[in-house]
């Protein structure tokens, strides 16, 4: 297969760009340039090298720095190929200065170790104690954080006792010193809890807080420890160990004292209370005092017994209106039931009978009467309906009913044949014909 140039630099820059995903290198800037259009455009060179790099302007103004020629800087870029010209190049999404970068690739890396160990677990934090009598300050006996944390205390709880255990807090000689003076502070186990503090700076000012021994000697603390370094914004290795993190030496020591306003008011508040309660138990066995009393007078002989003839008397007054109200009852009873006797009685029941029949006795010709005309009335009328729809009426009339020996009506001439004989009935008779 025959390539042509841009061919060739397509698959080149495709192979560059899948081998190396991202990567991250340290070296010295060098021709550097900003034009108008917001990028930047360098090279990263050590003793044998260079490499040419290009930093886009939506990556380079989140940067925390602006290169310089000469600067030490710590990149993450993606290896690609400028194919226009054929170079390999760089293109930056991240620089810092290499000193701070490095740092802060072996604090992650730290981090992320102690992270995975369960150091940093909440579950083996401890609480403070309720009541604190001393403080132990692990710090510069000379620096801003103890003062800061001494004026606190006094302002707040004078009566809280301290004691510095002294070390130096930056360069290279404070991790030692933190560490022996934090085994001192341990094996006296003199205070009740333990501020390990020192004021803001850069992170190479705080390193000594993210030693790795130093951390893993907090753990082993027998008081709960407070990790007070820097300002709120800093963080070190050692806060995510101790067993609470203050963002500030002053926050710290507003944390192991009590203000001494809100203690009096509390105190006050407490002994109000006290005295409510006392009054109100005084209220109360007063009040239980008045009930066994109203008890012990109910409960007297001479009470049950006047209670008891009161209730005598109670009863027998109910049991003779009961037997008043009874008789009535009974009176009014009999009463009515020889009300009801009497006018059942068969003497007045015979008197009404009687007086009945003698109304129905005189009633009686005249509805026997009145009955006949009506049925004679009836009877006329229905004579003289039957009369108009009687055969006899018709033969009146000068019609005969002809009928055969069989009693067969003839109502055609064709009906009777020649010779056979007839009944004819007319009004007033029949008699016997034969036809020709």
């Amino acid at each position: 297969m025959v390539y042509s140039v841009s061919q060739l630099n397509g698959e080149i820059r495709q192979l560059l760009e899948q081998g190396f995903r991202q990567i991250s290198l340290v070296g010295e800037i060098s021709n550097f340039a900003a034009p108008g259009s917001g990028h930047w455009y360098f090279t990263l060179k050590d003793e044998r090298s260079q490499v040419r790099c290009a930093m886009f302007r939506g990556a380079n103004q989140r940067a925390a720095m602006r290169p310089q020629n000469g600067s030490q800087v710590l990149v993450k870029a993606k290896v690609t190929l400028y194919e226009p010209r054929g170079d390999y190049q760089l293109i930056v999404e991240h620089l810092e200065d290499a000193g701070q970068g490095l740092l802060q690739q072996r604090y992650e890396q730290l981090k992320a170790k102690l992270g995975a160990e369960g150091l940093f677990a909440a579950d083996r934090k401890r609480p403070l104690p309720e009541h604190i009598r001393k403080v132990g300050v692990l710090t510069s006996p000379t620096g801003a954080a103890i003062k800061d944390i001494l004026a606190v205390m006094k302002r707040r709880d004078p009566s809280v006792e301290v004691i510095i255990y002294p070390t130096s807090v930056q360069g290279e000689a404070a991790v030692a010193q933190l560490q022996s003076m934090a085994q001192t502070a341990f094996e006296r186990n003199e205070v009740d809890v333990l501020l390990v503090s020192r004021g803001g700076g850069s992170l190479e000012d705080l390193w000594c807080f993210n030693d790795e021994g130093f951390a893993r000697l907090l753990t082993t603390a027998p008081m709960p420890v407070i990790s007070a370094v820097g300002h709120e914004i800093d963080f070190t290795i050692a806060d995510f160990v101790a067993d609470m993190r203050a963002p500030t030496p002053s926050a710290a020591a507003e944390l192991v004292t009590r203000d001494q306003q809100q203690q009096l008011q509390r105190a006050q508040a407490l002994m109000q209370r006290l005295q409510q309660a006392q009054l109100r138990h005084i209220q109360r066995l007063k009040q239980q005092w008045q009930f066994l009393q109203t008890r012990l007078q109910q409960q007297h002989p001479q009470r049950l017994l006047q209670q008891q003839s009161q209730l005598a008397d109670e009863l027998q007054a109910r049991a003779s209106r009961a037997l008043t109200q009874q008789l009535m009852r009974q009176r009014q009873q009999h009463t009515h039931l020889v009300r009801r006797l009497q006018s059942v009685h068969p003497e007045k029941r015979l008197a009404q009978y009687q007086q009945q029949l003698t109304i129905l006795q005189q009633r009686l010709p005249q509805v026997m009467a009145r009955l006949l005309r009506d049925k004679k009335s009836r009877q006329g009328q229905l004579m003289q309906s039957l009369n108009l729809v009687s055969p006899l009426n018709t033969l009146e009339r000068g019609y005969a009913i002809v009928r055969k020996d069989s009693g067969e009506v003839v109502r055609r001439a064709d009906d009777v044949a020649s010779g056979e004989p007839v009944d004819v009935r007319l009004a007033d008779g029949s008699f016997t014909a034969r036809r020709d």
